[in-house]
């Protein structure tokens, strides 16, 4: 039953010509059989064209070409020309493991009342080499409304969604770092059940222009989607109530992203921020900061300096403003 339904692998892709031709291969490789892969080029200016268009003679791919609109329309685009049941994402640097759509699709088939599904993923190195294996399952069982809001455990290119669900909310093309997190959590509050493949069956790229490298944009942008997201007047009064610890965990998160990429000022703003939703004592807090920052680090196969962050200026400033004696 499984092989009958086709799945449509969208990637978008903007002066991609450093990893475009592996993320194709890497579809091209898949053990399931049954699949279209829609490219958008939202207007490269280097090789990427060319190098696409060396795979377009199997009846498999389609290319599409236009001005650059950012990565929300090219995705709604390709979800606009999909003619499969189910829909993939895949980033221009990242790639899928061979059995990535095979195990993915056998879930949605045994399961209809799934709308979509997400797996683990491998952190990668620029050579494509494996640092670290994220598999969020292990402290995050289950995929329900809350988990979403709390959590927002979204990685797109770990996800399979059914079309249907994606032809009732698409990506909002004014996100460039943030719209995966939007379109899930819009999804989830409509009733979009979820579930996890216990795989790490997607290699995620660490490189120097990674666009996740956007650190500032990604942490304005998921206040704001929060903010939109938490503004909806018939928001059931459970998911209401969960405000404060999802604006928390994702202060923190975008905390650790910015002192990850250098911007320890700005960590420290957002950490400030996160003490407003903080509701135990300030010493665990601090704490908690540190317990996640090391968490957030391991996961992207690095070692937190516990030193040097708890003897920066800013973290001493921190201290300062959070004392109780101050």
């Amino acid at each position: 039953m499984g092989m009958s339904l086709r799945v449509s692998v969208i990637i978008p892709t903007y002066n991609g010509d450093r990893f475009i031709a592996e993320a194709i291969e890497s579809v091209l490789n898949q053990t399931y059989s049954n699949w279209e892969l829609i490219l958008i080029d939202d207007g490269s200016t280097d090789t990427t064209r060319s190098i696409i268009q060396s795979f377009c003679s199997l009846k498999s791919i389609r290319y599409f070409f236009q001005t650059n609109h950012g990565v929300g329309a090219a995705r709604n685009r390709g979800i606009e020309q999909a003619q499969g049941d189910l829909i993939a994402f895949l980033d221009q640097d990242d790639y899928f493991s061979p059995e990535k759509l095979a195990v993915q699709v056998a879930r949605l088939a045994a399961q209809p009342e799934l709308g979509m599904v997400s797996s683990g993923w491998q952190i990668v190195n620029e050579q494509g080499q494996p640092v670290s294996v994220v598999q969020p399952w292990q402290g995050l069982p289950t995929l329900e409304l809350k988990e979403w809001v709390r959590w927002k455990p979204v990685f797109l290119g770990a996800m399979l969604f059914r079309k249907e669900w994606l032809e009732r909310s698409t990506f909002n093309p004014d996100w460039q770092q943030t719209g995966d997190v939007a379109l899930v959590l819009r999804l989830a509050l409509m009733g979009c059940k979820a579930a996890w493949v216990k795989q790490a069956i997607v290699g995620y790229r660490q490189h120097a222009n990674n666009v996740s490298r956007h650190a500032l944009q990604q942490a304005a942008e998921l206040e704001v989607v929060l903010d939109q997201f938490f503004a909806q007047p018939d928001l059931p009064d459970a998911i209401r109530r969960l405000e404060p610890e999802s604006r928390y965990q994702s202060l923190v998160w975008s905390a650790w992203r910015l002192y990850h990429n250098s911007y320890p000022t700005e960590m420290a703003v957002y950490l400030s921020k996160s003490a407003n939703y903080w509701m135990g004592a300030r010493t665990e807090m601090l704490l908690d900061w540190i317990d996640q920052f090391k968490t957030y680090a391991t996961e992207y196969g690095n070692e937190l300096d516990v030193f040097s962050l708890t003897q920066s200026k800013e973290w001493q400033s921190l201290i300062q403003a959070c004392s109780p004696f101050v």
